[in-house]
């Protein structure tokens, strides 16, 4: 350990954050990095514990405690320290394939299991890690290191998203050549197309697929495999075929008159806003837009937080955002021990945008809405909303009509659109998911394999990238019969 009392001496510090309401003129990250000299004292604060419950990746009260990547967060923190952020750098490459991704969308499970965090705070480790990779692309440390000799064994990996950039990036750096498919006409999946500017800006991820395309990964954009292509071409060309589809089918209302014009599911939003921002700074108007509008958002989730600070950006006249859940308490409660993962009350970019512009928390708990209210032209004027008890049952006596002219469904995803498990004939669960062979990303089909959202069902990036990684090793040593990866 660097500094044996960093943590006594030194507070934390976060990466400070634009105001909401100059951030909301504009669709770029707004937490600007600390200078050098603050991010090492902040890696000093790591005690580098006997037992790093932040790389345990345990899974502790239904939730992961600590990241399931194993990151080796004490190592490169006191690397951070010492100011070797070369070597911090090695260390962090090991288990993580995509740092800048982690440290800007990753819900830092690492953090919520710091034991800094158990009478304090937390160490910044999200940050230090995002600092440390930011530093390498910086310094040009970051160069392609293509293979230096190759298997002749051919993979394709179906959805570019997390997992199946996390595996093509493993399965390249083996040897084996690595084709992956892409429905939509840039690669990146949810990172591209999922995630907002604002937490993670595209430049960040296209930086990303030029390295790997000089280290030898091919990338097919605008392919639909199971439409433009059949699953027998993939596994008549290729030794492996890993699918990586994610969990794109989102969850729908069961309300009275849904046909009505003005209700989309929010990933069709964001992604329509995301495409219209890259292709032309949305002047071509091929987005959703929420200008002027009244908008009710159902969820509570990341989802539903990323609509209201999109929203508000397109120039909406009201937010609303509908949780059916109370809202949680603001500390631990006694059945919420550390480390498991904090169940409570989390303000979000979004929503602290809708607060700084509305005076108000755009949140409201322990409600849903129960129908739709359509004009004469069979436009949304309106939804009506019911209170719920703490049975989730409606409460009588509590319906309410709130004007709204847009609604976005953010109640999360029931598992991969059906019909590439179909094509290539892969069982699937109850869920939809993909069933794979007990601790393993085998298929019932011969060397079909899945991995990410697809496999496990929708979760978060780091999981994605884990995933990935897994199933390439499992990949190479079916194909090889060993495997160092």
């Amino acid at each position: 350990m660097g500094k044996p009392t960093g943590f006594l001496e030194f507070d934390r510090k976060n990466d400070p954050a634009e105001a909401p309401l100059e951030r909301i003129r504009h669709y770029r990250e707004f937490h600007p990095r600390l200078p050098r000299e603050e991010r090492q004292r902040q890696g000093g604060r790591c005690m580098e514990c006997g037992v790093p419950f932040c790389q345990s990746g345990a899974v502790l009260g239904g939730m992961a405690s600590g990241c399931p990547l194993h990151n080796l967060i004490p190592e490169w923190n006191d690397l951070v320290y010492t100011g070797n952020f070369r070597h911090a750098l090695e260390r962090l490459l090991k288990t993580n394939s995509f740092p800048e991704f982690t440290g800007r969308v990753c819900p830092a499970l690492c953090e919520a299991s710091c034991t800094c965090g158990l009478h304090g705070d937390a160490v910044t480790v999200k940050a230090n890690e995002l600092g440390i990779i930011e530093e390498a692309w910086a310094g040009g440390w970051i160069v392609p290191r293509p293979p230096k000799t190759r298997t002749g064994k051919r993979v394709a990996i179906v959805g570019s998203g997390p997992s199946g950039l996390a595996a093509a990036q493993q399965l390249n750096s083996r040897g084996h050549l690595v084709t992956v498919y892409e429905r939509a006409d840039r690669a990146g999946g949810l990172l591209m197309y999922g995630i907002p500017n604002m937490k993670l800006e595209k430049e960040i991820v296209l930086r990303r697929l030029r390295l790997m395309e000089a280290e030898g990964v091919r990338f097919c954009t605008g392919v639909d495999v199971g439409h433009d292509v059949m699953a027998e071409e993939l596994r008549r060309d290729y030794d492996a075929v890993l699918l990586c589809c994610g969990a794109a089918q989102p969850r729908d209302l069961q309300v009275e008159n849904r046909g009505v014009k003005g209700v989309h599911f929010a990933v069709d939003f964001l992604t329509q806003t995301t495409k219209s921002l890259l292709d032309s700074g949305l002047k071509d108007g091929k987005f959703i837009s929420a200008k002027d509008k009244r908008v009710v958002i159902v969820g509570g989730g990341d989802t539903g937080n990323d609509c209201v600070g999109t929203c508000i950006r397109h120039g909406c006249k009201s937010v609303i955002q509908l949780e059916m859940m109370p809202k949680a308490p603001e500390g631990r409660g006694e059945g919420n021990p550390w480390p498991e993962w904090p169940r409570i009350c989390k303000t979000d970019y979004g929503q602290e945008e809708a607060i700084a512009k509305f005076g108000a928390d755009p949140r409201v708990y322990q409600t849903t809405v129960t129908a739709l209210l359509s004009d004469e032209k069979n436009r949304l004027r309106g939804v009506k909303t019911v209170r719920l008890g703490g049975d989730l049952k409606s409460l009588p006596g509590t319906e309410e009509e709130l004007p709204c002219d847009l609604l976005l469904i953010a109640a999360g995803f029931l598992g991969p659109q059906a019909y590439v498990p179909r094509a290539f004939g892969v069982e699937t669960g109850a869920r939809s998911n993909v069933k794979t062979v007990p601790e393993s990303y085998a298929t019932n089909v011969e060397n079909i394999f899945a991995a990410g959202d697809m496999r496990r069902g929708q979760s978060l990036v780091v999981w994605a990238i884990r995933e990935g990684r897994g199933a390439a090793r499992e990949i190479d040593q079916s194909l090889m019969g060993y495997t160092n990866l």
